[in-house]
């Protein structure tokens, strides 16, 4: 491979699945080529929010959006309002630093709702408490107002230390198969010097896979958790060899996983994994870096799985993961996976053509600082601007 790689091909045969309803939406998901890009634009739902990381619906029909600020703040927007009184506060567990609103990659990473948020009311974040280490804490909403969580229902699920104050991952997310999944960084520094990329006996720089509803005091680790019976790995790993992963997404029409991996001195990468596959994956940090070898001393603990895109620093310099598109407002879209970079506001597609091959292309230019992308209930596109604004991916012709 050269150093201007834009993407990998994979064999259709390992992308086809089992099930017909999974064959025909495979069927579905070939592009023959990008639409035009001038036929759509980022609409504004809200603005003026402080620092916003993450946007998501909860799921349970309300249509409402529940913007994440990283000094701790969770908002509810409703109509394309905010509403005035903060859905949760945890502005005085988290380190000062991310109060005084400095650049961070501590604070308030992540919110998931449980798959029967409708009916339990149960929610998890991800956050940095106040001396610099990770926290996944478990939430209930208050009995008496929809719009508040219960600050006294919280109970922490799962601790663990961070040694250095970047690369803490942050997002989570349920899958399809209801199974909790934490994304963790390599522990910080450059160039991974705890050299956690490839020893699987730590937490750091993996995708943990955990359930959540078959422990009153925490979490169990799944039977079928690909490391659960192997001397020397993490139990709680369902794939590693991660630098910072920053925001992954389960195909809804699939569950094919999408994991943006955020590169070192060279490449941006996204890993994927398809929903016929066990988990176990080593997707190579710090051996590698994209496609390229990045560190010939440390060996690789066991095979590498490519990344199926990645971009070379000309492209941008921080990617941020998003979503398959899936709504109905935009068909031609269907099957297209929509990310973004931090650093220049690029927006980029990734598809599978007509012969079963990744291709990867520049979609859109923005101004926008993308700390995240999120997904609607009705599977339609949203973009989060670090610098205070929400937005949705419309046709033009649709825009207010």
């Amino acid at each position: 491979m050269t150093k201007r790689v834009f993407f990998v091909l994979l064999m259709l045969s390992s992308l086809l699945m089992g099930a017909s309803a999974q064959e025909d939406a495979e069927t579905m998901d070939r592009v023959n080529a990008l639409p035009d890009p001038t036929d759509y634009t980022w609409e504004t739902v809200v603005d003026g929010l402080d620092n916003p990381i993450y946007v998501t619906p909860a799921g349970d029909g309300s249509g409402r959006l529940f913007a994440v600020e990283q000094p701790g703040y969770v908002l509810v927007v409703e109509d394309g309002e905010i509403n005035s009184t903060p859905f949760l506060d945890l502005s005085e567990l988290l380190p000062r630093i991310v109060i005084q609103a400095r650049y961070t990659e501590q604070g308030l990473l992540g919110l998931a709702f449980h798959p029967d948020f409708e009916e339990n009311g149960l929610f998890f974040i991800n956050y940095t408490n106040s001396d610099g280490h990770t926290v996944i804490a478990r939430y209930a909403v208050s009995e008496n107002n929809p719009n508040r969580a219960d600050l006294l229902s919280a109970e922490e699920i799962m601790f663990y230390e961070q040694p250095l104050d970047n690369h803490n991952g942050g997002h989570l997310a349920f899958g399809p198969d209801r199974m909790l999944y934490i994304a963790t960084g390599d522990g910080g520094g450059a160039g991974d010097p705890g050299l956690n990329g490839q020893n699987p006996a730590t937490i750091h720089g993996a995708l943990l896979r955990i359930d959540v509803d078959n422990d009153e005091a925490g979490y169990v680790v799944p039977d079928d958790n690909p490391f659960i019976e192997t001397e020397g790995f993490l139990p709680e790993i369902w794939v590693f060899g991660l630098r910072n992963p920053w925001r992954f997404s389960f195909d809804r029409a699939n569950g094919d996983l999408f994991i943006a991996d955020v590169g070192q001195e060279m490449w941006e990468e996204i890993n994927y994994l398809s929903a016929d596959e066990a988990g176990g994956q080593n997707f190579g940090w710090n051996t590698y870096e994209g496609f390229d070898i990045y560190r010939a001393e440390t060996e690789a603990v066991s095979e590498v799985t490519d990344p199926i895109v990645a971009y070379d620093h000309s492209e941008g310099c921080s990617v941020t993961g998003g979503y398959v598109y899936r709504g109905e407002a935009m068909p031609e879209l269907n099957g297209v996976y929509i990310y973004g970079d931090y650093c220049n506001g690029n927006v980029f597609a990734a598809y599978l053509d007509e012969n079963g091959d990744w291709q990867a292309e520049l979609f859109m230019q923005t101004e926008f600082v993308i700390s995240s992308f999120g997904e609607g209930e009705n599977g339609e596109l949203y973009l989060v601007d670090y610098k205070g604004g929400i937005y949705q991916l419309v046709l033009a012709d649709d825009a207010v």
